[in-house]
């Protein structure tokens, strides 16, 4: 199938969706998104805009900029973005351009001394994103002119809430309020919302894939490769061990009946989040929140992975690793806070093999988007379903937030 005729690109024209029907038809006639949506840049561009800057995606975590004044740029997919941290402690993030001449504010990483400078005529936002100074923008010495009206100058707050250390944020603005966009997960977790602390640098990884994003989300939805690409983790967490989480629309994934503690050379054990129900004593679960968000819980650690589209079939895979306070802080537990980031990194990247061979796979000419298993592959269907519905149901604004 000719896809170039089918996407407008991101132009914010209309765009003939029909050939995604047979996407959205129910698990056991449906065929998987078709090549094009993981080779064709037209297509890539359109994603972009439909599926995750009209949505609630992740570009980071809170814990990086920890103190008043911690700022960090962040490239997504071309829009810049900068996200501080203002003196109430809570987390704002800006279109990382002045409102002057759309210089980038901030080159790096690092600590605002009390506002954004731009280094190009030095305009100054406060960290709520106000305009706050214009040196000489009346001339040489005058620094107002009545034709600048700062309170109209502020930067472009974009949308964004922090959940489980994650920042979330929506660049069109036109996604409903995260607490409803989230809700159902933030429900079924509900005995998770409490205090988690990162594990510090060992706790912290990333693994740069080639692949387009949405391969790695599909492969983590699902159990059923886990006996021939996962045999160690399989060997005491069975196929059979392992239960659907369907939520149309909104996430998938799975959940094992088997977890099992992880323990350090005399027996020790990380120290259980409080006040979980007896589910968790045994259990574990494991959910792609749509759509660049892939979380997992334990009665011990948490992890959270955000998917960093870089390109078209470039995926960088960010992975943090969460505790109670002892757990996360105590030295007692330094070594098996690294056994466990191994472990993981060990599960992780036996995936990468699977996600890159899809990738490669994808360029087969006669392959029609694939055939699902009625039986096993319910939660990546619902993702397929759920990428094809935005891509489908209109564009929405391509504003980009609103200014202050």
């Amino acid at each position: 199938m000719n896809m170039h005729a089918k996407s407008n690109g991101g132009d914010g024209k209309s765009a003939d969706t029909s050939y995604l029907k047979d996407v959205l038809k129910d698990l056991g006639e449906a065929r998987g998104l078709p090549n094009a949506h993981y080779t064709d840049e037209a297509v890539f561009r359109e994603e972009t805009q439909r599926v995750l800057y009209d949505n609630w995606s992740a570009i980071g975590f809170a814990k990086d900029i920890p103190e008043h004044g911690d700022a960090m740029p962040v490239d997504f997919l071309g829009m810049p973005l900068v996200a501080v941290r203002d003196k109430a402690g809570h987390v704002n993030v800006f279109q990382n351009t002045c409102r002057h001449r759309g210089m980038i504010l901030v080159q790096e990483k690092g600590r605002l001394r009390g506002t954004f400078r731009c280094p190009y005529h030095s305009w100054c936002y406060g960290l709520d994103g106000r305009l706050v100074t214009t040196p000489h923008v009346g001339g040489p010495g005058h620094n107002t002119h009545d034709d600048i009206k700062r309170d109209e100058l502020g930067l472009f707050r974009i949308a964004s809430h922090v959940w489980r250390d994650i920042i979330f944020v929506n660049v069109s603005g036109d996604a409903p309020p995260f607490e409803t966009y989230a809700a159902d997960v933030i429900k079924r977790w509900k005995e998770y919302d409490q205090p988690m602390v990162h594990g510090g640098g060992i706790s912290s990884f990333k693994l740069e894939v080639n692949t387009n994003w949405k391969l790695a989300v599909e492969n983590y939805c699902e159990s059923y490769h886990l006996p021939w690409v996962h045999p160690g983790l399989n060997s005491y967490s069975r196929l059979e061990d392992h239960y659907h989480i369907e939520e149309p629309g909104k996430f998938s994934g799975q959940g094992t009946l088997v977890y099992r503690q992880l323990e350090g050379e005399k027996g020790e054990k990380f120290p259980d989040f409080p006040n979980l129900s007896e589910k968790w004593d045994t259990g574990a679960e494991y959910i792609a929140l749509y759509p660049n968000v892939l979380l997992g819980v334990h009665r011990d650690h948490a992890f959270a992975i955000i998917l960093e589209p870089k390109s078209l079939d470039r995926t960088v895979e960010h992975v943090e690793l969460y505790y109670t306070e002892k757990g996360a802080e105590a030295d007692d537990y330094a070594a098996l806070r690294r056994k466990n980031a191994e472990q993981w990194k060990v599960v992780f990247e036996e995936d990468i093999f699977v996600v890159e061979g899809m990738q490669k796979g994808r360029h087969g000419r006669s392959f029609d988007g694939g055939k699902f298993s009625p039986a096993m592959d319910g939660p990546t269907h619902l993702f397929h379903h759920w990428v094809a519905s935005q891509m489908v149901r209109g564009p929405r604004s391509p504003s980009a937030g609103s200014d202050r």
